[in-house]
């Protein structure tokens, strides 16, 4: 009876699942998080006073702990509802960017702190506020890794985790650093695309479809909520996931729709959660909503491609200088061309397309959404290109380059420290 008993867990805890590769990606993920974690330090040690964006989220989602309203629908001051947390005023009263989710997760930690939350205590209670975007930075980083090991092997999945591990954008996003708490969204973007393509795969399956995929339902539905809820204006990735679902399974497009219609279902619910199931409040933060602020005038502005690539190059040097090769291998490698490496260069472009029509906050949204996905196409096409005669060349330029950008990385994360 005990052997018996023993059997799933054996069979849980496989080569296949916990062996060399993930043991690698571990440790790399150990790696992004010291980062993160000292950048914390540095940051909230030389921390004067708490920036204005910030107590902003940290009150207004207390209030809403604490039962006293909801976290901007409406601000409790209107005095305060100028910029909302990420930039420009939307509704005098209303957070017109964002639902209650970024300043309830910001504050959440802080119920364990009881007490003033001012400039004199930071360096303590900064650790909590910034502990569930660290969490979503480890996360994202180790669903890049699962997606791109399936997609590419595991050269794809350590390219991939490396670009990822080493960004500066990623490591100060999920630190909070002179960032907005948006991990959530990136997370929550990359986790409902291609969950929807890995339902699309699962769809010829003979077996009752829906209640088959309830775990990727939920899952589908988790990263829709995430990423709505961390940025309105993300509601885009519900077409694209539609989009993905529809092409990659024409025979079965009704049990396609009603798997996205759960997901849609499950999303809904956790916003209303978010909202703590208020109804008016609800209906007033999604009537003052503002999901698309798009601007065709911003694509004839020189200096937006500019800011572009200026903020492509700080966010991440080593995709600065892998990007360019792997977009004309892809465009002269016909082999390169497959849906695996189309699909994330496809979703990267629209959000970089977005991040340039919506030149203000949501745009910076998209713009840090769409690394991630970028990552992935340049892990795929790399990967490829180690599968052919060239693979010892292309080794040593990787090797380089990556060795490379960890130094760089940690030789700004110790500046940073220095002041």
């Amino acid at each position: 009876m005990v052997k018996h008993s023993l059997l799933p867990m054996r069979s849980f805890f496989t080569r296949e699942r916990f062996g060399g590769p993930q043991f690698l990606a571990g440790l790399l993920l150990l790696v992004f998080l010291a980062q993160c974690l000292w950048l914390t330090q540095a940051y909230l040690s030389g921390a004067t006073e708490v920036e204005p964006r910030e107590e902003l989220r940290i009150r207004e989602g207390l209030r809403q702990w604490h039962g006293q309203g909801i976290a901007g629908a409406p601000w409790a001051d209107d005095a305060q509802a100028g910029p909302a947390p990420g930039g420009i005023p939307g509704s005098a009263a209303y957070d017109a960017y964002h639902s209650p989710l970024p300043c309830l997760l910001s504050s959440a930690p802080l119920l364990l702190w009881p007490g003033q939350h001012d400039s004199s205590s930071q360096r303590y209670w900064g650790w909590l506020t910034r502990a569930p975007f660290l969490l979503l930075g480890m996360l994202l980083g180790a669903s890049l890794w699962y997606v791109s090991r399936r997609l590419y092997g595991n050269p794809g999945g350590y390219i991939a985790l490396l670009l990822y591990c080493f960004a500066p954008v990623m490591i100060r996003t999920s630190a909070v650093v002179h960032s907005e708490p948006e991990m959530g969204a990136a997370w929550g973007a990359f986790g409902a695309i291609f969950t929807a393509i890995a339902v699309a795969h699962t769809l010829y399956a003979p077996r009752e479809v829906v209640l088959w995929n309830w775990r990727r339902i939920v899952l589908l539905g988790l990263a829709l909520a995430l990423a709505g809820g961390s940025q309105f204006s993300l509601i885009v990735v519900i077409p694209l996931a539609a989009g993905f679902l529809l092409y990659l399974a024409p025979e079965r497009r009704g049990a396609a729709l009603a798997i996205l219609g759960a997901g849609c279902g499950i999303a809904m619910l956790l916003l209303a959660a978010a909202y703590f199931f208020e109804p008016a409040a609800l209906w007033q933060g999604v009537r003052h909503a503002k999901f698309i602020a798009f601007t065709w005038k911003a694509f004839a502005v020189g200096g937006a491609y500019r800011q572009l690539l200026a903020q492509l190059g700080q966010g991440s040097p080593g995709l600065t200088l892998l990007l360019p090769v792997a977009l004309v291998t892809y465009l002269v490698w016909r082999r390169t061309r497959y849906f695996g490496n189309t699909a994330p260069l496809l979703v990267a472009v629209i959000f970089f397309a977005l991040g340039l029509g919506t030149p203000h906050h949501p745009g910076l949204g998209f713009r840090l959404v769409a690394m991630p996905f970028l990552f992935v196409f340049v892990a795929g096409v790399f990967a490829d290109l180690l599968e052919t005669k060239h693979r010892a060349l292309v080794q040593a330029g990787l090797l380089g380059l990556f060795s490379a950008y960890a130094i760089w990385g940690l030789v700004a994360l110790a500046r940073f420290a220095r002041g």
